[in-house]
C-alpha cells in the first residue's frame, strides 16, 4: 500500500504525520519505505535519522542547437509547447528554464541539427534508518524551477514492493510537484490547521483529490488552539 501525505497549507505539521505514521508502523514489525518528495525543501532526515550511503545525480536533457547546420525551418519552435525555443533572425535560441526535456524539438527537427545535453537539475540519496525504514529523497538545485523530473525519478530509484507499507511525504499546495508526488499513491492523507487559511487550503487540495479520484482522509493538526473558526 502507498499512502502520500500532503497538505494545501504550508506549515501544517505534514512531515511530523508522515513520519509519525511511517516510525508508529516500524515500531510493529511492518516493512516500511519512505520517499522525501519535497525536493525544494526536504527536512523528513531531521526527524527519521537515515544514514544515507547511495546518491546519484538527475539530469534533464536539453537541446543544443548547431546553427552551422540548422536551415531556420523553425519547426523546433513550432513544436515546443513550453516556448523553450524560439527563432530570432539567424539563430535559434533556447531557454534551458523553459525546457522540460521532452525531445520533440530533437525529433521533428528536419535537419537533425538538435542535440541533447544533460544538463543537472538535482541528487537523489538513499538509505535505512535507525528503525529499519527504507529511506529515500531528492533534493533539487538552488535556482532550478522545475522539481517535477527530480520526483520522477525518485519515485523509479526507489520503487513501492508489495511487501512495504510506502509512506510519501509530499510538497505544500497543489501544485505540479504535489500531483506528481501523490501519482500512485493508494490513499492520500491531507494535514490542516483549525484556522481559516488552513480550511481554504485544505478545499483546494480536497478538490486535486476528487479529480484524481484519489481517496483520501484529514488530519487537523495542533487542533484546539485559535478559535471555534
Amino acid at each position: 500500500m502507498i499512502i502520500a501525505v500532503a497538505s494545501g497549507k504550508g506549515g501544517t505539521g505534514k512531515t511530523t504525520v508522515s513520519t509519525s505514521i511511517a516510525l508508529s508502523l516500524a515500531v510493529q514489525g511492518q516493512e516500511v519505505s519512505f520517499l522525501d518528495c519535497d525536493v525544494e525543501a526536504p527536512n523528513a532526515h531531521i526527524f527519521l535519522k537515515p544514514d544515507l550511503q547511495e546518491k546519484r545525480s538527475v539530469d534533464l536533457l536539453i537541446p543544443h542547437v548547431n546553427n552551422e547546420v540548422c536551415s531556420g525551418h523553425g519547426r523546433c519552435a513550432e513544436v515546443c509547447q513550453y516556448h523553450a525555443i524560439v527563432r530570432l533572425g539567424n539563430q535559434t535560441l533556447v531557454f534551458p528554464e523553459l525546457c522540460h526535456g521532452c525531445g520533440s524539438c530533437t525529433l521533428e527537427c528536419p535537419e537533425h541539427a538538435i542535440s541533447e545535453v544533460p544538463e543537472p537539475l538535482g541528487t537523489l540519496e538513499a538509505g535505512s534508518t535507525p528503525d529499519g525504514i527504507a529511506f529515500g529523497r531528492g533534493l533539487l538545485n538552488v535556482g532550478e524551477p522545475m522539481a517535477v523530473p527530480v520526483i520522477k525519478q525518485l519515485k523509479k530509484w526507489q520503487p513501492h514492493r508489495d511487501d512495504q507499507i510506502s509512506i510519501w511525504d509530499t510538497p505544500p499546495g497543489t501544485s505540479c510537484p504535489v500531483v506528481e508526488s501523490i501519482r500512485g499513491a493508494d490513499y492520500l492523507v491531507l494535514v490542516t490547521e483549525p484556522t481559516p487559511f488552513g480550511l481554504h487550503d485544505l478545499k483546494l487540495a480536497a478538490q486535486l483529490a476528487t479529480e484524481l479520484s484519489l481517496p483520501a482522509g484529514v488530519v487537523i493538526n495542533r487542533d484546539g488552539v485559535g478559535n471555534a473558526r
